[in-house]
């Protein structure tokens, strides 16, 4: 699978992570727009009603997203330096929590619209308390993951250690992810193509 992304065209990764995705929100909102009758409550609409479609379509963005980020950092390791520390595990124990986070907020809101939440969450007051705080942590963890993705590209292209200030462009790029992907992915082909650069990926193709 990380073979398949950092092979991936960006046009490729474009229509799956926005242009799919993009055009079944836009037949769900005529579909919808056509069928919800005013007098019906959010409890009382259908399941496949657009409240449900919209968190599944983003789950299915997000979890893209995420695994574009993951096989870029992961699948680009072979071509660091040997002498260079990235510190993956770091990587990998932050790019766990948004990942757990993201989910567990999909599947609350998903249980919201479903008429769930009361099975399913129980007392409200916890869910707050839990969701605040891991809501600020997450946000750290995706920079974290943004600067760790930019840092990994750059320290590949250059095969020496890297600074920010290396890298700042990239990071903003990721950050702008829906520009960025036309920028980045082809540099990522190229990196993967390269075998001047420390070795190849044939290790990761099975994945």
């Amino acid at each position: 699978m990380i073979n398949q992304f950092l092979k991936a065209k960006h046009w490729q990764l474009f229509s799956a992570l926005f242009g799919i995705p993009f055009l079944l929100l836009v037949y769900r909102i005529i579909s919808a727009a056509t069928q919800v009758d005013a007098s019906v409550t959010v409890r009382q609409m259908p399941h496949d009603d657009l409240l449900i479609t919209i968190p599944i379509l983003l789950t299915l963005l997000l979890g893209l997203l995420f695994g574009w980020f993951w096989s870029i950092a992961i699948g680009l390791q072979p071509k660091i330096p040997a002498h260079i520390n990235m510190k993956v595990t770091r990587f990998k124990i932050l790019f766990s929590i948004p990942v757990f986070y993201i989910s567990f907020l999909m599947v609350g809101i998903l249980s919201f619209f479903m008429g769930w939440s009361d099975t399913f969450f129980g007392d409200e007051e916890w869910v707050v308390l839990i969701l605040f705080p891991l809501h600020f942590l997450s946000m750290f963890c995706i920079f974290f993951v943004f600067y760790f993705v930019a840092k990994t590209i750059k320290t590949v292209e250059l095969q020496k250690a890297t600074n920010f200030g290396d890298f700042a462009p990239e990071f903003l790029m990721l950050w702008f992810y829906v520009v960025g992907i036309w920028i980045i992915q082809p540099r990522v082909n190229r990196l993967v193509a390269d075998k001047n650069t420390n070795s190849s990926l044939d290790t990761l193709s099975k994945v």
